[in-house]
Order: C-alpha cells, then structure tokens, then sequence
C-alpha cells in the first residue's frame, strides 16, 4: 500500500495521541510510587494500565496503517515526571501535589484528544476508538478533580 498524504497525517496524528499516552502511562507509575494511601495508589495504577491498553489500540492501528509506531513518549512527558519529582520533595502535602499533577496531565490529554479527534472521518473504525478513549479521559479528570477535593 503507498502511503498518502492523508494516511501520513492519520499515522501522525495517531502518533501524538500513543506518545501521550506512553507519557501518561510513566507519569502514573511515578506518582503511583509517591504515595502512602493504599486506594490511590491502586486507582493510579489503574490508570496506567488503562493507558497501557490506550497505547496498545493506537498502536495495532498505526500498524494497520502500514507504519512503525513509536517506542517512547515526549521529551515534554520527562520533563514534567521531573517537576513532579521536584514539586513532590518541596510540598509537604504530598497527595494533594500529586494529584495535582495528575489533573494538570489529564487536562492536557484531553485537550490532546479534542483537537485530534476532528481529524477523523464520521464514520471510522478509528474515530471510535479516539471517542472511547476521549470519554476515558473526560472521566479520569473528574474522578482525580474529586480526589483532590477528598484528600486536600
């Protein structure tokens, strides 16, 4: 199959999306490490899986687009896993600064997904996917936003 224009900018595209979801993945292994409260560690853990699986979907329709999917995330992810290292050793309110930090992750995946998801045709197999995923995400903002209300 040749590659098009439109194929390339689909794979691109799908791309960002799986980089922001490796980057997403790392940071809720990180936090998830920050905690001593049980139940948010397991939901955090729960959410890199999810991202994980995230990945995983992105991944097998890059592939289907006859493209390599890519291996890592952003250098934008590691840098902000290092402003959490750093936020977290300053504030003795820990939990609070990481869920923060989850909220501000969250905020910035899905605004990711929003601007993406209009490049998809109406009716693709692919935009479902990126709809699913988007609604994942809209979730786990809100649930983390009623976390830090709880703990902080």
């Amino acid at each position: 199959m040749k590659i098009t224009k439109d194929n390339k900018e689909l794979v691109n595209t799908l791309q960002d999306l799986l980089q922001k979801n490796y980057d997403a993945e790392a940071g809720y292994k990180q936090v998830m490490q920050k905690t001593e409260n049980q139940p948010l560690k397991n939901w955090m853990q729960q959410k890199a899986l999810q991202r994980n699986t995230f990945a995983t979907e992105l991944d097998f329709q890059i592939r289907k687009h006859n493209a390599e999917p890519k291996a890592s995330g952003t250098l934008t992810g590691d840098l902000h896993r290092g402003w959490i290292n750093v936020k977290s050793t300053l504030t003795s309110d820990t939990d609070e600064a990481l869920l923060e930090e989850c909220i501000r992750g969250e905020k910035a995946s899905l605004t990711e997904y929003e601007e993406k998801l209009e490049r998809f045709n109406e009716d693709s197999e692919i935009k479902t996917i990126i709809q699913t995923q988007l609604t994942t995400v809209r979730s786990a903002l809100n649930t983390v936003k009623k976390l830090e209300d709880i703990i902080g």
